[in-house]
């Protein structure tokens, strides 16, 4: 079946060239001459893409896109073309979810190139074009998801805790496993005790060691004929890397307790928020599993370095959470917004759902506001620096993630366990943390 494109063009010689072209390329076009008329059209019926001008005769495109997202339909990608004169206009277009914009005169081998790029990227079986971010370095993420399924057996995530990068791995599976049968194993390899680790890679047999009341297959058996997702494999300890890097090799595993080799098939994908190559040289980390994983590498980057996604990311998430607990929409304030764009989000992702949850829950009123996303710390938590003593980088964030860990601890009456829960980390990291940046329990608050 061919890919069905819906072309909004009201010059009449643009639009039947672009018609045609689009038809001798094998593409099924369905040309538009006004907004209403494609607005009727995306309702009815579904598309592979939608490429439309800006300007239209009865709405402008950016109307256009905005009342087709108001009305909560599941859009296909769009790409816009403009005169030079309203790129300003494109650029908010790509803040609110657009995939792209092109200039006129337009570049009809770069336009077909753009619409194949796309095509190929929903009819992929995992489907959410932009699901990992607009901003120019998620979409090169993304971009390359579809060339790593078909080729690498072996990825390794990388970036600071919280960007995603569990996102990532899932979108990577979902390229993996077109039919989405196969199954998708996630295990946090810093968050499992030492002496609990090995039974849980590669499971154990009845009578093992006391407690093994029955057979348990390990997570390699589980992930066997799909994907396995090792998280923060940095934190692994020295002697199990050793165990690890054996059962990559031979694709083989012994359960503990066990004396029968189990072969699996699988997809690795490793991730981790520290510096391997920096472990290796300290001798915290096996050179030889360092090459092993580090065959091809996605990096994410944190969040302050993506603006770009955060005013996206807090609408998605804002609409999420009220949706899933029954609450009225909210919808962020201009003032909130700023103050969203220039914080650092030191906790990246994860920081951000949170505070979001937080105003969704104990906001009363339709807009969030700064003070429904950061409570009693929200002066604290803008970190706007003084211009009169400007800081440097890394005490800037230091003081907005121990704010940000203050937060979270404050939440939890300082209970160190499900604080590290809700931050997906650690005990062990969760104290270093604290120990470097200073956090401490008041003295008031402490039991007597």
């Amino acid at each position: 079946m061919k890919q069905r494109i819906c072309l909004i063009e009201d010059d009449p010689i643009m639009g039947e060239a672009l018609n045609e072209r689009l038809d001798l390329e094998g593409y099924a076009c369905d040309w538009f001459q006004t907004g209403a008329a494609a607005i009727k059209a995306l309702a009815s019926r579904r598309f592979t893409l939608v490429v439309s001008d800006i300007r239209l005769p009865d709405m402008s495109g950016e109307a256009l896109f905005e009342r087709l997202r108001g009305e909560g339909m599941e859009l296909p990608p769009f790409l816009f073309i403009t005169a030079h004169g309203a790129i300003d206009q494109a650029v908010r277009l790509l803040k609110l979810g657009a995939e792209d914009y092109l200039t006129k005169p337009l570049d009809i081998p770069l336009l077909l190139n753009k619409i194949r790029e796309l095509a190929e990227r929903v009819h992929a079986p995992f489907s959410a074009a932009g699901a990992l971010g607009i901003s120019a370095a998620m979409r090169r993420v993304e971009a390359a998801l579809p060339r790593l399924a078909q080729h690498a057996d072996t990825v390794l995530i990388t970036g600071e805790s919280g960007v995603g990068k569990e996102w990532v791995a899932r979108a990577l599976h979902g390229f993996f496993d077109p039919a989405g049968k196969k199954p998708f194993i996630e295990v946090n390899c810093g968050a499992i005790p030492e002496n609990l680790l090995e039974s849980e890679l590669f499971g154990h047999v009845k009578g093992a060691f006391t407690g093994a009341i029955r057979d348990k297959p390990g997570v390699f058996e589980q992930a066997d004929g799909g994907t396995l997702f090792l998280d923060e494999i940095g934190d692994m300890p020295l002697a199990m890397q050793v165990k690890l890097l054996r059962a990559i090799q031979e694709r083989k595993v012994v359960r503990v307790g066990g004396e029968k080799a189990l072969t699996f098939n699988i997809k690795l994908i490793c991730a981790t928020h520290r510096d391997l190559k920096e472990m290796v040289q300290n001798g915290e980390f096996r050179e030889d599993l360092y090459y092993r994983v580090h065959v091809m590498q996605l990096h994410v980057p944190p969040l302050r370095e993506r603006k770009e996604d955060i005013l996206w990311l807090a609408a998605r998430f804002a609409t999420e959470l009220c949706q899933a607990k029954g609450l009225p929409p909210r919808k962020l304030d201009p003032l909130a917004e700023q103050t969203l764009t220039r914080y650092p989000w030191p906790g990246n992702i994860r920081e951000l759902k949170h505070a979001l949850e937080r105003a969704c829950i104990l906001g009363q009123q339709s807009l969030i506001s700064p003070q429904t996303l950061f409570g009693e710390l929200a002066p604290e938590l803008a970190c706007a620096p003084d211009d009169a003593t400007p800081e440097r980088l890394t005490d800037y964030l230091a003081k907005c993630e121990r704010a940000y860990l203050t937060q979270m601890l404050e939440q939890n009456a300082w209970r160190i366990t499900e604080t590290a829960a809700q931050l997906d980390i650690s005990r062990k990291a969760l104290w270093d943390k604290m120990r470097r940046l200073d956090v401490a329990r008041p003295a008031t608050d402490k039991p007597a």
